[in-house]
């Protein structure tokens, strides 16, 4: 097996600025933890975006729903610090509702032109068969958002600058052709996701009780398996991010 895919780029130089779009609490720790803990590690300063308020990030019927979205909100800071971000901008769109609409352009476009950052890390809404359309519409609003922020015209009354991201990194690619490596990294990304605790249950398979320690091994062998299985899927031996990259920006 060859160490690179044809026309695969590895690891870009380190931005000085790199601001994560993510449609829900924990999207981004999945998407690119790895790769933002390596920058911020480097010098990055690293910015955290999450569009939804995360209010139906339960199987709790009876759940306090104000109160999960606290929850949430504290638990994405952790994770944000763990990942040595420098902050997180919190949208609160309706969980589960996002329509990729001019609000949520707005709101995007506000983030990137008031961070400023070389690159931007978000949503492939391509990827075909995908069920969440949060995850979609997220994708539509990163991509919408960066072209409004680029340009004079767009939203002038956010009294900001225009920007011009250089990079676009989007994760859960439909058709990889970049990757950042990860090896040294991957146990930052699973300390951000443990951040996620109210999510242990739904999204990571770990129940309290005795067999907690057991299935949050399993949970972590599983991030680091995923990360293999990119890098094989690309021809590579080692841990990875994949992404597509959008380098016309």
């Amino acid at each position: 097996m060859s160490d690179t895919a044809p026309d695969l780029s590895i690891d870009l130089p380190v931005p000085a600025r790199a601001l994560a779009i993510g449609a829900h609490s924990d999207d981004v720790e999945f998407g690119c933890g790895a790769t933002l803990a390596r920058w911020s590690g480097a010098g990055t300063e690293v910015h955290l975006l999450v569009m939804t308020d995360g209010s139906k990030g339960t199987w709790n019927a009876d759940e306090d729903l104000a109160a999960l979205i606290e929850t949430r909100r504290q638990e994405q800071k952790a994770a944000a610090a763990a990942l040595g971000a420098a902050g997180v901008t919190f949208l609160d769109f309706v969980d589960g509702e996002l329509t990729g609409g001019m609000d949520e352009r707005a709101a995007v476009c506000e983030v990137v032109r008031r961070t400023r950052p070389q690159v931007v890390l978000g949503h492939d809404p391509w990827k075909r068969y995908r069920l969440h359309p949060d995850h979609r519409h997220a994708g539509f609003a990163t991509l919408d958002g960066i072209v409004a922020a680029r340009d004079h015209h767009f939203f002038p009354d956010q009294g900001l600058a225009p920007h011009r991201p250089e990079r676009i990194l989007l994760f859960e690619a439909d058709a990889p052709d970049h990757v950042e490596r990860i090896d040294a990294y991957l146990d930052a990304k699973v300390e951000a996701l443990l951040c996620h605790r109210s999510q242990w249950r739904s999204t990571m398979g770990i129940e309290e009780g005795d067999a907690a320690d057991a299935q949050r091994a399993a949970f972590e062998r599983r991030v680091i398996d995923a990360a293999l299985t990119a890098g094989r899927a690309l021809g590579r031996s080692d841990a990875v991010e994949a992404f597509t990259l959008v380098a016309d920006v």
